[in-house]
């Protein structure tokens, strides 16, 4: 096996480049020697607990109980624990319709359902807990400018700056987003599934505190969720928005004033949580199914979003991507253990096929409910509220949809 500079290379030090290296690091004991390449500039890495500045306009992510699980391995979860709101039931309703569901946590026998953390917090505890893995090397701003691959390793070109320089590994991670450059650069495509439709994303504070209950709604427009924040600065009780609409609405509802926004959403809503009394900033993406063709070859890996995005209405995109890590640094810490090549086909293709039913039933699961619940045609209207309502009385078939949505795979028990 030929030497290398690094074992592993991450391209993307996002949340999942991050709690890649941190698995790595875990799983193997320190025994890896992993680089990770980041384009944008990573914050300071201070001693201490990382710096916590809750905002309006801060942008969260879901993470399922299967998530949390993870992050509690790799003991970041005190840590991460001290910044997040925990979904305590879910809510399921449809506008103008008798079709209503709520799953609660405590019917599984869970503490929770999932949490809502902010994207900075995770991205700020992720690094700080790495600082104390002298074995994970951060490069950055950086990128990865091209990747090729030989006999049992893979050159890399890196920029800093006007300065390029190439360096070996024998496994490459790309986690560099849905639009990933290094993807296409290697010829990989993409399947892509277009939902025309744009996710609307903002944080919403509201009268009541939510009291750790999610709410996803139907509406005519669209799907939306209100999932449970910690309270901002000045006390003020947030809820994460996730609303979609008709792609030919975007032109529409970006130029709503604040104000008119937050009587639209009211008027769809409602008032469970009373009065909707702030809207933080407004940012609105294109939604797509979006799936590369391949996801490993030998020396080279892809993840999270630049392997699959998915629609955000089960939210379900993160936590498969953090699945998608653990398994793979599990097999590849044993690899390492064992004097396998950490990039080698045979091993890559083991993590493939481990994940691909979770993978398949995932991305299944989030593709139709998204048409089920942005179908507004009477017909299929009657079935999902019949739906809605079997499920809510069924005790066994509710405890299966809450297990799948909580990334908890059949047969495996919560603790």
């Amino acid at each position: 096996m030929p030497h290398t500079d690094y074992d592993v290379v991450i391209a993307g030090g996002g949340m999942v480049g991050a709690s890649l290296a941190l698995c790595l690091d875990c799983f193997s004991r320190a025994g890896l020697r992993v680089l990770v390449v980041e384009s944008f500039p990573l914050p300071p890495i201070g001693e201490g607990k990382p710096a916590y500045r809750p905002s309006f306009d801060a942008r969260s992510t879901a993470l399922s109980f299967g998530s949390a699980q993870i992050y509690q391995e790799l003991t970041v979860w005190p840590l991460l624990a001290e910044h997040i709101a925990t979904i305590s039931q879910v809510h399921v309703s449809d506008r103008g319709h008798f079709g209503s569901a709520l799953m609660t946590a405590a019917s599984q026998g869970w503490p929770a359902l999932g949490y809502v953390v902010e994207n900075a917090w995770l991205g700020n505890v992720l690094l700080n807990q790495l600082r104390l893995h002298t074995n994970v090397e951060f490069l950055s701003p950086a990128s990865v400018e091209a990747v090729v691959v030989s006999q049992g390793y893979a050159t890399l070109t890196l920029r800093e700056g006007d300065t390029l320089r190439d360096v070996t590994s024998q496994l490459v991670a790309i986690a560099d987003g849905a639009d990933s450059g290094l993807r296409t650069q290697l010829g990989i495509s993409a399947s892509v599934d277009d939902y025309h439709q744009v996710a609307v994303i903002a944080n919403v504070g509201t009268e009541k505190h939510h009291g750790g209950c999610a709410y996803e709604r139907f509406t005519e427009r669209g799907p939306l969720a209100l999932l449970p924040l910690s309270e901002d600065e000045a006390g003020m009780s947030r809820s994460a928005l996730v609303w979609t609409f008709p792609e030919g609405m975007a032109e529409e509802v970006a130029s709503w004033s604040d104000e008119a926004f937050l009587a639209e959403l009211q008027r769809n809503f409602g008032y469970r949580l009373g009065r909707l009394s702030k809207v933080g900033q407004r940012n609105a993406f294109p939604l797509r199914l979006m799936q590369a063709d391949e996801q490993v070859r030998g020396q080279v890996v892809i993840l999270g979003n630049a392997a699959h995005s998915l629609h955000p209405v089960a939210g379900q995109g993160f936590n498969l991507a953090l699945r998608d890590v653990e398994c793979l640094s599990r097999l590849v810490a044993s690899a390492h253990i064992a004097g396998e090549n950490l990039g080698d086909l045979k091993l890559l293709q083991r993590y493939i096929n481990s994940q691909r039913g979770d993978q398949l039933i995932t991305t299944t699961f989030s593709d139709q409910l998204s048409g089920i619940f942005s179908n507004r045609k009477p017909v299929l209207s009657l079935f999902r509220n019949l739906g809605l309502s079997m499920l809510d009385v069924s005790p066994s078939a509710k405890s299966r949809f809450v297990a799948r949505a909580a990334g908890i795979l059949p047969g495996a028990a919560a603790e």
